[in-house]
């Protein structure tokens, strides 16, 4: 004699398994009318060049601009990351090495979030550049060259810092007793001793918008 409850159980469990297979067959919902576009891809953009080139303040500028743009963006600058993530490294070119790297992957996984990534580091070696960009996707990664002048850098020299090596009681510094490797092909070259922050930012954004254009901008040139 069968039991009632054993009768009761064996369609339903069928009827849960019919139900996950048939969803798994459907393909997505499109997006309804009026619901906000998709977030576009997250990139990385790279400001790069010498102490005082005005990296950090071009920077600051572009994630707020960003913002104003209703684009998610987040900012990693040099000074910060030292004193948390890398604070147990020196400037030997070991030392700095170590530090984009661990900047860089920091970057990607942010971008990998559909964030864009603005980074203020000197990052003097071109090599250590290059790698960060090798392990982002294609036209994600944006090197931004602040192509500020060294005597320019170190007449504004606002943290006292030029002053210091020259009197050689900094060792390892950029530009004075540690080389800089500049870009050779950036995706944006900021003449920052002739142009305003603002006009730099704006820059930076007219090429953002040419590599990783907003989904509203993108759809429209098709």
């Amino acid at each position: 004699m069968v039991k009632p409850a054993a009768l009761e159980k064996t369609p339903a469990r069928r009827a849960v398994t019919t139900m996950r297979t048939s969803n798994d067959d459907q393909t997505p919902a499109p997006r309804r009318e009026g619901a906000p576009p998709p977030f576009p891809p997250g990139c990385v953009i790279w400001l790069t060049g010498l102490s005082g080139a005005g990296k950090s303040t071009v920077a600051r500028g572009l994630r707020d601009a960003l913002a104003g743009q209703r684009r998610q963006a987040y900012l990693l600058d040099g000074d910060e990351v030292r004193r948390g993530l890398c604070s147990d490294l020196g400037f030997s070119a070991a030392d700095r090495r170590e530090n984009i790297r661990r900047v860089g992957e920091v970057a990607r996984l942010i971008a990998d979030a559909g964030v864009i990534c603005v980074v203020a580091f000197i990052s003097p070696y071109r090599a250590d550049r290059d790698r960060v960009r090798s392990i982002l996707p294609p036209g994600r990664f944006i090197e931004v060259f602040v192509d500020t002048p060294l005597a320019v850098c170190e007449a504004r020299d606002p943290k006292g810092l030029y002053a210091k090596a020259r009197a050689g009681l900094l060792a390892d510094f950029t530009g004075i007793s540690a080389p800089y490797e500049p870009p050779l092909q950036p995706e944006v070259a900021l003449p920052c001793d002739r142009v305003s922050a603002a006009e730099a930012v704006g820059m930076i954004l007219q090429r953002l918008e040419q590599l990783v254009p907003t989904p509203a901008n993108a759809a429209a040139r098709h």
